[in-house]
């Protein structure tokens, strides 16, 4: 029988002893429930009630509790199978796209690097997320390969190339490299061509090493701190270990999406040049090279603060050339205020052209270069 409240009359002593005739097994039951003289109070039965409530409010909260754990346990393997994923990608990429030149070790770097031609040195050093492959479809080195010795590298993390951890890959600490992988080809003097990024690295090289470096070819260059959305955006992956997860689950599906939108960007106003098509996209959005990508984002505001007070003291020829029309860096505010900055060097904008100006207007590039090593073309 179920006791569900407090009975209206009291129990006296004869009802007592009755219940111990009749249910004498029972007695220890019910003894907690029996107050001789007293209305028989039921205060337990509540206890058992609220007992069963807590249970019933624990029973509620499980399945949200089993709904986080599956979520969590859902979200941890789709991060894992997305990593193995980017990994076996990348690998195949690498076996599509094996290194085309040979490699040096500099300072405990696999330096990757291209050697064509022959005659006065040249170095091409590619920009942010790019690599050799990029001024080998552009047609810029079998130009200069005509007349000049042309070394290309991927810079450290791109390419072929390693980038250590043990350092920060700043413009310097690369142009400390480059100095060195040079050092190691026998080259003592040369022509020096970066485009965007590597503009940074080309004149700390210069800043650095002037006796090595013969000229400068600045191509749509970032000199001068200023405000970009783009490159905080870029920047994330270079975080400590968040960094490193986002890195090697959705960072490469996000830029293989985002890679058309990119492109349209950098080529811009120009449509991307059907000879672009022999860059390999799959190896730039490796995880290991959205790594260099991301730090080098990380970094070209400090860099360029660094450098931008440096300027005036180059002495060597300097040809600057920008796209007018460079929907990533405003040629005015860069370019243009470099000319300023170097009274010695010689400004080209080419009108029409973007961000990419060796691929679209490969031929103002390479006269660029015969400007800067022209034996008329004096030291100031």
């Amino acid at each position: 029988m179920l006791l569900h409240g407090p009975l209206e009359e009291p129990v006296s002593s004869s009802c007592v002893v009755m219940l111990h005739c009749s249910a004498t097994s029972r007695i220890s039951t019910l003894m907690p429930l029996l107050q001789i003289g007293r209305p028989m109070s039921f205060q337990p039965v509540r206890q058992v009630h609220a007992e069963a409530h807590r249970g019933a409010r624990k029973r509620s909260s499980s399945p949200r509790l089993s709904t986080s754990t599956a979520v969590v346990g859902f979200t941890a393997a789709s991060l894992a199978t997305l990593a193995v994923a980017n990994h076996l990608l990348a690998r195949k990429a690498e076996r599509d796209n094996p290194p085309a030149g040979r490699f040096l070790n500099v300072d405990g770097v696999r330096l990757h690097y291209v050697e064509r031609g022959s005659g006065a040195p040249v170095v091409l050093l590619h920009g942010n997320g790019s690599m050799i492959q990029d001024f080998e479809t552009s047609g810029l080195v079998e130009l200069a390969a005509q007349k000049h010795r042309v070394i290309v590298f991927d810079r450290p993390g791109y390419g072929h190339s390693d980038r250590p951890r043990n350092r920060i890959w700043a413009a310097e600490a690369q142009a400390d490299l480059i100095q060195d992988a040079l050092v190691q080809l026998g080259i003592k003097r040369a022509t020096v061509l970066g485009h965007s990024w590597g503009c940074l690295v080309a004149v700390a090289l210069a800043r650095k090493y002037p006796d090595l470096v013969g000229g400068l070819v600045l191509a749509s260059g970032y000199y001068y701190p200023s405000t970009r959305l783009d490159v905080a955006v870029m920047a994330v992956p270079a975080v400590p270990v968040v960094g490193d997860v986002i890195r090697y689950t959705i960072s490469p599906i996000l830029s293989r999406l985002a890679w058309p939108l990119l492109m349209r960007k950098i080529f811009g106003p120009q449509p991307v040049p059907k000879k672009f098509a022999g860059f390999p996209k799959a190896m730039a959005v490796r995880p290991s090279q959205l790594r260099a990508s991301a730090a080098e984002s990380a970094l070209m505001l400090p860099d360029a603060l660094a450098a931008r007070d440096t300027y005036s003291t180059l002495r060597m020829p300097v040809a600057i050339i920008a796209g007018a029309d460079d929907r990533l860096v405003d040629a005015e505010d860069q370019s243009a205020r470099l000319h300023e900055d170097i009274p010695h060097s010689s400004l080209q904008r080419v009108d029409g052209a973007g961000h990419m100006i060796h691929q679209t207007a490969t031929e103002a590039v390479m006269s660029a270069i015969e400007i800067v090593t022209s034996p008329h073309n004096e030291v100031v």
